[in-house]
């Protein structure tokens, strides 16, 4: 049997900047990082270069990801840095303290690599950036990183974070779906039971994890809240609208069928939510920026219409997270490995699995639920137009909402006859990526992407 699921719950949701958790937080922690190294080293570069490849190199500039190696090489957190100084970083030079004097950082040294220029096929994975740092022309240190979805970074070569530890073994430990559903069944309780017991006992104090998931709860919502009051074009130039307040105005104005009102209104918020990712504002991964809409929305209109108190919404998102450790353990939630199958279904899954067990649903259903949900995103594309995460991003992630919606209830209220374990559609989904072509898997050269002049 494999390794049990160590993965940490507030590593799920990461709080950062849009538009993308693999192409904007996970390269601001990998320069950030990068930093870290030289300082440790005692070096003072003159100059600092970035090559970007695969498909950072492809999309990287619609995603922001000079703007957010500039960020990390200035040792910017994604969590708490400023945004608006954060959209400035391109307009000209900047300096940052570095050590015993200061590092000046210039945007042309990010280099957005074409693809002949190397060799594809050797890539460790398809979001990488090498780093060097230069003195007089001559290299004082080289480091490649890999951004591997989700805000998660590691160096070339390695699976993990290096920066942190593997965990003590798990009080209650679990390998996959199957383990998990069991474990929760022989205690009478949640998927999210099994996390949170998990989390608390690698708490370095009581209350850590209670009060990072009301850290992501506030996140969630504000990003709502601001979302749901802006209106006008999204930047990039591709003519996108925002759409989400015009939305919530309707089911507010009952102008929306009621036996439909509820998947109207979490739709809302999941517009809300993404227009702001394509914004650079700051989301919650949930499991990815690109897929940041689906949970949030489907919670957040939950909680408000069942008033859930805290302790239910903190095993909701635990629940869910389950379900994104599972896929990230044994398939990818990474567009660029996968496609949007491992971004948009994973979270459609998750959001699928914790409102099952809000609305009552056992741990065999909440499986269920977030098998229906993978299955029917299994060979989703991920096709940006113009590398930006609008177009077809925002509206599918709305469609994930209705997708978790409809997973939900037919679990609920259908014979419980799982024809394929959840554990078999992930293995599926990690074989559907693999098999799907380059062009598919978030570079910007296949599917809608390339339709944009036909239209």
């Amino acid at each position: 049997m494999s390794d049990p699921i160590t993965l940490r719950l507030l590593d799920i949701y990461r709080i950062g900047l849009g538009p993308s958790s693999s192409h904007t937080v996970g390269p601001l922690r990998a320069a950030a990082a990068f930093r870290e190294g030289c300082l440790e080293r005692g070096l003072l570069p003159d100059r600092i270069e970035v090559r970007l490849l695969g498909s950072l190199s492809a999309t990287g500039r619609g995603h922001g990801t000079d703007k957010a190696l500039l960020a990390g090489l200035h040792g910017w957190d994604p969590q708490t840095c400023d945004v608006d100084r954060f959209q400035t970083l391109m307009d000209a030079p900047s300096t940052t303290p570095w050590g015993n004097g200061s590092v000046t950082l210039s945007p042309d040294d990010v280099r957005f690599l074409r693809y002949a220029e190397y060799k594809h096929e050797d890539l460790p994975h398809p979001n990488t950036m090498t780093f060097v740092a230069h003195k007089d022309g001559a290299t004082l240190f080289e480091e490649t990183w890999c951004s591997l979805g989700g805000g998660f970074i590691a160096r070339a070569g390695e699976e993990v974070e290096p920066e942190r530890p593997a965990a003590t073994p798990p009080l209650h430990p679990w390998h996959d779906a199957r383990t998990i559903v069991e474990r929760a069944r022989a205690m009478n309780g949640t998927l999210g039971d099994i996390v949170l017991a998990n989390e608390r006992a690698w708490e370095e104090r009581p209350g850590e994890v209670a009060e990072g998931l009301d850290r992501v709860w506030s996140a969630m919502r504000a990003c709502i809240e601001r979302g749901t009051n802006q209106r006008g074009i999204l930047p990039g130039g591709l003519g996108v609208g925002r759409r989400a307040a015009e939305l919530l105005e309707r089911v507010r104005n009952g102008k929306v069928d009621e036996s439909y009102v509820h998947i109207a209104r979490a739709q809302a918020y999941a517009f809300a939510v993404n227009e702001e990712n394509a914004a650079g504002g700051r989301v919650v991964t949930a499991p990815t920026n690109g897929a940041a809409g689906i949970v949030p929305g489907v919670l957040v209109e939950a909680a408000e219409r069942l008033q859930l108190d805290r302790d239910a919404i903190h095993n909701a998102l635990a629940t869910a997270a389950a379900i994104a450790k599972l896929v990230k353990t044994h398939s990818s939630i990474s567009g660029a490995e996968v496609g949007c199958q491992g971004e948009v279904g994973t979270a459609t899954a998750m959001a699928a699995a914790a409102l099952c067990q809000i609305l009552g649903g056992g741990p065999r259903r909440v499986e269920t639920a977030a098998e229906i949900a993978i299955e029917h995103n299994l060979g989703l594309t991920c096709d940006p137009m113009h590398g930006l995460v609008q177009a077809p991003c925002i509206e599918r992630n709305a469609m994930g909402v209705a997708k978790a919606w409809s997973a939900a209830q037919l679990s609920l209220h259908s014979t419980l006859q799982q024809v394929v374990s959840l554990d078999r559609v992930v293995k599926v989904m990690k074989r559907t990526g693999d098999d799907m072509r380059r062009e598919y898997k978030e570079t910007s050269e296949g599917g809608l992407a390339v339709s944009l002049p036909e239209c």
